[in-house]
């Protein structure tokens, strides 16, 4: 060994780092010892590696998974700092989201500000045609748009009323990082067949708990907000939803839209 080389403990010491820290970082294959002696099993580290240990340990204060760390480890000072700078404007946007989420469960915690009517009506069989698709709410309104034309063509071309109402089916979570899957519909009634993607479906005669959204309700995620509420509604009442909700194009009493839960009869 050289004067270059320092023991484990003498090594901790320079960059301010546990030896457990470095245990663990030489187990991750992050820095493992310069040499070891085979006789006592002595841990001797090269002076040269401190810059790379402190800089393990300030990428580790950032959460950052080992196997990323190791990515970061050798790239060039400029290409990490650009990697770092993008991994932070990734973390602020993942962080807006969620505060956009707290606000939504504040306002639906929020006694005063109650959603306007929540009702029940009966609905007989509906005769759809739809498509589905995987989307955020980012790309939710161009595919909104984009499938009720293509379906009210299809229609009209098939010599049927196609001024059937559009009924937007969210068949699990979307939001800004959760795509889908939605399913686009519109009513329609005489013989339709499929085409391309498009398919037909008939809705049951059921019940639905609705109710209708204003234009100040409709932004995302407040409206998040209003599908607890009904949700809260629907448990209190005793009642049990049996499909997934949707939204149909336009309301009633003149709203934009009506948000639809269909429950046991």
């Amino acid at each position: 060994m050289t004067r270059s080389h320092l023991l484990a403990g003498r090594f901790s010491a320079a960059t301010r780092l546990s030896s457990k820290a470095l245990r663990l970082y030489a187990e991750q294959g992050l820095l493992a010892p310069a040499y070891v002696d085979p006789q006592t099993g002595y841990r001797y580290y090269s002076v040269q590696q401190a810059p790379r240990a402190r800089l393990i340990a300030r990428l580790r204060q950032l959460g950052l998974p080992v196997a990323r760390i190791a990515v970061l480890l050798e790239l060039s000072p400029e290409a990490r700092a650009i990697e770092l700078r993008t991994w932070v404007d990734v973390q602020n946007a993942r962080l807006a989201i969620h505060a956009e989420f707290v606000e939504a469960m504040a306002r639906q915690a929020d006694l005063t500000n109650p959603v306007p009517s929540i009702a029940l009506r009966k609905v007989g069989p509906t005769k759809i045609v739809s498509r589905r698709r995987q989307v955020t709410v980012t790309g939710l309104d161009a595919f909104m748009v984009e499938t009720e034309a293509d379906i009210r063509k299809h229609l009209a071309a098939l010599g049927l009323s196609n001024n059937g109402r559009m009924s937007v089916h969210h068949h699990n979570l979307t939001t800004r990082d959760a795509d889908g899957p939605v399913e686009v519909a519109i009513a329609c009634d005489g013989p339709v067949e499929p085409a391309s993607d498009l398919i037909i479906r008939l809705l049951p005669a059921r019940r639905e708990v609705f109710t209708p959204i204003s234009a100040d309700e409709q932004a995302f995620p407040l409206v998040l907000s209003i599908y607890d509420a009904i949700e809260t509604w629907i448990d209190r009442q005793g009642l049990t939803i049996i499909d997934s909700p949707y939204e149909i194009y336009p309301g009633s009493d003149n709203a934009p839209f009506d948000i639809v839960y269909p429950v046991n009869p």
